[in-house]
């Protein structure tokens, strides 16, 4: 599959959820992740991303507005020396707790499934991507139910070995839908990473849906020190 104008394919899609993207940029100087969110419900457009050292938690706008934490406040990112994880729920702190016990992205996936939210069941999608060198690799995952059934959890693991100018693309749903959103389905979507920090994240906020999205972070590690640069929008602030 050759890889997608990303900007194009969000403009054509009103909701895809949560989004992670993961690959090196042109240059082959940096690794590339970013993170966005989007929501339909005042509970979900009531979040901001908030800085914590190098990690990300999500947080309430308005602390009156918030009704249900549990699926909408957590840490999208962590890090650890070397690496970085990047999800859309608190498997985030799973797959970082693993990590320290020497186990693998897989060991701590293959505990959880997807989101107690029926009828959606909302997929659960995580990233990690180990940075010492030029030459490293990233995986991503999505948990999501089997055809709705909340008895069967499909989990299905990628893993790539980086190339300059070259990411991979997923997301929670295919598109928008009522009452049900379908689940994404297939591979992760392998798109063109070219330019720098800046004009990635410009171009991915103003390709997202203005009425559904919520928040984006875009993170590029420079790989030969390990320095990072992060961009973070809120559209609640």
């Amino acid at each position: 599959m050759k890889p997608i104008d990303i900007f194009q394919d969000l403009k054509s899609n009103a909701y895809p959820g949560r989004g992670i993207v993961i690959g090196q940029s042109e240059d082959g100087c940096h690794a590339v992740t970013a993170y966005f969110i989007m929501g339909r419900s005042v509970n979900s457009r009531n979040r901001i991303f908030v800085a914590e050292e190098e990690n990300l938690r999500t947080q309430a706008h308005d602390p009156a507005l918030l009704t249900d934490p549990s699926l909408v406040i957590y840490y999208p990112v962590r890090t650890f020396p070397g690496g970085t994880i990047v999800t859309n729920g608190d498997q985030t702190d799973t797959i970082f707790d693993n990590i320290q016990q020497g186990k693998t992205f897989e060991d701590a996936l293959r505990t959880r499934t997807f989101e107690p939210d029926p009828p959606l069941f909302t997929p659960r999608i995580s990233g990690i991507l180990e940075h010492g060198t030029e030459a490293f690799t990233y995986k991503l995952s999505i948990l999501k139910s089997t055809d709705g059934d909340p008895a069967a959890a499909q989990r299905q693991f990628f893993e790539y070995q980086a190339m300059p100018g070259l990411g991979h693309f997923i997301h929670t749903y295919q598109r928008d839908g009522s009452p049900v959103v379908p689940s994404f389905e297939g591979e992760p979507k392998p798109v063109r990473l070219s330019g720098g920090i800046d004009s990635l994240a410009v171009s991915l906020w103003e390709s997202l849906n203005p009425d559904n999205k919520v928040s984006l972070f875009v993170r590029y590690i420079n790989l030969k020190n390990g320095g990072t640069e992060t961009r973070l929008i809120n559209k609640n602030q």
